[in-house]
Order: structure tokens, then sequence, then C-alpha cells
């Protein structure tokens, strides 16, 4: 843990570029390039990474979702320590219409929104699919999938992770940003969070010391003893 808090701390600095970064499968990367795209991430790794594939030179701007108060401070010091992160820190209580509205004008000027999608909501805590993950049932947020039908945005999964001594960066097409239909939408929303915990069990298998989520994660808050 105290290495992977060092790599982020360089990656918010500006000390990792993509010349640092592996990136599996390119050529998604490149399409998402330039273009407004939602990209969902978690706790697994180092996120912070996407600070390097937004740098400057590669002229993409970030907006990350951030559920915490702190996100100003955060930015002021951010714009301290890199004033050319590319990186914009936005707090957000939920995800209501206000929000969705003020993502979807960032995107069409050809922003990334990140998020991620493995913690569930402070205020909205029940608004949850339970999916199959390591073993057992877990929570999943409603949120940031809700989101990615609702944005009409192409939508990628984002890992970042120190594998064979170096960063890789898996960076995978999630969804074309169709809207979903009113017939089975649900079922499909929930498919496609199970698609997700699918996804972030087989790195979190691949590098099982790097998940740093410090919750009781196959609980809810009240439901714990």
């Amino acid at each position: 843990f105290g290495e992977a808090a060092l790599d982020k701390l360089a990656a918010w600095r500006g000390d990792i570029g993509l010349d640092d970064i592996e990136l599996v499968n390119p050529h998604h990367y490149e399409a998402a390039r330039g273009k407004g795209a939602l990209i969902i991430g978690s706790h697994l790794g180092n996120l912070e990474l996407c600070r390097a594939l937004g740098s400057k030179a590669q002229g993409v701007r970030i907006t990350a979702l951030v559920f915490t108060r702190h996100a100003a401070r955060f930015n002021t010091l951010l714009q301290e320590v890199n004033p050319d992160s590319g990186l914009n820190l936005v707090q957000v209580q939920e995800l209501g219409a206000d929000t969705a509205i003020m993502l979807k004008s960032r995107i069409e000027a050809g922003e990334w929104v990140v998020i991620v999608g493995d913690r569930t909501s402070v205020t909205k805590e029940k608004r949850v699919v339970w999916a199959d993950f390591l073993g057992a049932k877990a929570p999943f947020p409603l949120g940031p999938f809700a989101l990615s039908a609702i944005l009409g945005c192409p939508t990628y999964l984002m890992f970042g992770l120190r594998e064979q001594g170096r960063f890789r960066v898996h960076f995978e097409p999630f969804a074309d940003g169709s809207p979903l239909p009113r017939a089975g939408r649900q079922q499909q929303l929930e498919a496609r969070i199970q698609h997700y915990a699918n996804r972030l069990e087989h790195h979190c298998l691949r590098a099982p010391l790097e998940w740093f989520n410090f919750f009781d994660f196959w609980h809810l808050t009240d439901e714990q003893d």
C-alpha cells in the first residue's frame, strides 16, 4: 500500500508519463482520445494513471467525479503540484439530473468523465445491484452504470496495475452509448454491472494486493453487526 501511495503521488505530479506505461490494446485508447467518453474505474491499482493518459500532450481533458467535500481543496493542491495536470475533480453528493446535464455538456466538449464503479453511494446506499464477485454476492452502485446509459457516449473500463515491474493500463470497451430499451432495462443494467464485476474480479485475481477498497465490501453499512 505504501508503494502504491507513492505511485499515486508520482502520477498526480506528472512524474509518470505515457512513455512509462504499457497500454494493453492501445487501439481502444486511440479510439477514445479526442472524443467524449465515460471511463469507469475502480479502487484496484492506480486509477491516477489516467492523468498520464489525459496529459496536455495527449490533448485529453478529464473530469473525475469524487464523492467527498474535499474536492475543491484537492483541486487546488493538484494545480499547485502540477498546473498542467489536465484533470479536474468535481465533488457530487449524488448522481442527479443536474449532474447528468453537466457531465453531458463536458462529454460533448470532448472531455473524459471518470468515475469508480466499486463504491456504493453514501446518500443512496440502497441503490445497488448485487453481483457475483470473488465467490459471494456484493453490492455495486447503480449510479455509474445508469450514467453510462444516460449520457449516450462510449464507455470504457480502465484498470491501471503494476505488473511485471512496470505500469500497465488495461483500457477496455464496455458500452457503445446506445440507449437501453424500456423493456428489460433493469435486466440489461444488471447484466452490465455483472460484467463489470467479472472484469474487476479478473484483474483482482491477477493483482490481489492492489485492490485498496477498505470497506466491508460484501455488506451494506446498515447490514453490518
